[in-house]
């Protein structure tokens, strides 16, 4: 029985294969790019170091017009290049512009901790928000937050409360915040508010409400959309939101809001739970906080939800 080493000197002696192989040697000289590669190289490589890397050359030639052609490669997103390694030709690849654009933008996306809220909101931005005369005030006042807390992270900064009607541009515009603030490498906790207090009374069953408490509480910049929409109860007033304004205003940590109350009818939503029974002074307790938290700004102009 003939070996497999028989059978591999056989078949690389045959006049079948040699041909092929100075076949395909032939193409990959007449590449251009090998070609200038080889040229430029010429004082380092002698023509028996070319030979031992046929192999690799041929890699860069195959592996190029698979790029070119964008699929098949042996690693999307990246290109092969030429380079000399210990006197023999050997191929690296280096990431397309495209590629290196798109891996900047998901990290950018990750820095923006987005929960129970529309998928695209992590790809609002400045330029896209439309600057008519009832949002320009709101746009000046989120642009210059973010430049002002990018300049001083470790100050205390007063956020915003967004407040206005539906589809004006509210949550578009934390949105764009939270975008500006990632390209500087700060992240955000931009939250729906109404979804998460739904999620803090189902929390009660499984016994996670203090590790998701402590979570909200501690976030670096903490944006809470929608607030006044919530089904309003005492636990999630007092030990819920009393307990992040609490925290975060103690330290000093940016907060901010949207919603379709101002400040006067947020009081009045907090004032009164489930049952109807009025609890005024602990309302006044939470507007202190969310006072001293944030500036109240308001956002008008048309509904652009129902714009087709």
């Amino acid at each position: 029985m003939e070996s497999i080493s028989d059978y591999l000197n056989k078949m690389t002696n045959s006049a079948e294969v040699r041909d092929k192989y100075q076949q395909m040697i032939n193409e990959v000289l007449q590449d251009e790019d090998v070609f200038h590669f080889l040229t430029e190289h010429q004082d380092q490589l002698s023509t028996e170091a070319v030979e031992r890397s046929a192999a690799s050359l041929y890699e860069f030639v195959v592996e190029k017009e698979k790029a070119k052609k964008g699929k098949g490669q042996l690693m999307p997103g990246y290109v092969p290049q030429l380079i000399i390694n210990n006197k023999r030709i050997e191929v690296t690849y280096v990431a397309t512009a495209d590629h290196m654009h798109k891996r900047a933008e998901e990290d950018l996306k990750r820095r923006i901790h987005s929960v129970y809220m529309p998928k695209d909101i992590k790809d609002a931005t400045f330029t896209e928000y439309e600057d008519t005369h009832g949002r320009r005030e709101a746009l000046e006042q989120g642009v210059r937050f973010v430049e002002e807390y990018v300049q001083n992270p470790d100050r205390f900064h007063k956020g915003l409360y967004l407040h206005g009607a539906f589809g004006v541009g509210k949550t578009y515009l934390l949105g764009a915040m939270a975008h500006e603030l990632s390209t500087f490498g700060y992240p955000s906790t931009l939250v729906h508010y109404p979804t998460f207090t739904s999620e803090m009374r189902s929390s009660i069953g499984d016994d996670t409400t203090a590790e998701k408490l402590d979570a909200y509480k501690e976030a670096p910049i903490l944006m809470l959309d929608d607030i006044g929409a919530e089904y309003p109860t005492d636990w999630i007033r007092d030990d819920v939101l009393g307990v992040i304004l609490q925290y975060r205003m103690q330290n000093e940590l940016p907060t901010l809001f949207s919603s379709n109350f101002d400040l006067n009818q947020l009081e009045e939503h907090l004032t009164y739970n489930q049952r109807g029974e009025p609890s005024p002074l602990k309302a006044q307790r939470i507007m202190e906080r969310v006072k001293f938290l944030t500036r109240s700004v308001e956002v008008s102009g048309k509904n652009r939800r129902n714009v087709e």
